[in-house]
């Protein structure tokens, strides 16, 4: 008596199991998370970071104009060779 119930028992859980919708994995449309409490930077931080990319970026900028004003310095003070 006691082994048939045993052996009954993966079927009841498997019989619980096939009860449940099937889900997709993707939320519903209208599903969004809650809005958090703390923002992830704060206005002052914003500020800086954007400072310090732009600073960056004007850094780099001015680079690539030297290696361009260089390049064609050189390349105006040479006369190519003739075949």
């Amino acid at each position: 008596m006691l082994l048939s119930v045993i052996s009954l028992l993966p079927l009841a859980s498997q019989a619980e199991e096939t009860a449940r919708p099937k889900t997709t994995g993707y939320p519903a449309v209208g599903d969004v998370p809650p809005r958090p409490d703390k923002p992830a930077m704060t206005a002052d931080e914003q500020s800086k970071l954007k400072k310090e990319l732009s600073t960056a970026r004007d850094r780099q900028e001015g680079r690539q104009e030297t290696k361009q004003t260089s390049k064609s310095k050189t390349s105006a003070g040479t006369t190519p060779a003739k075949p």
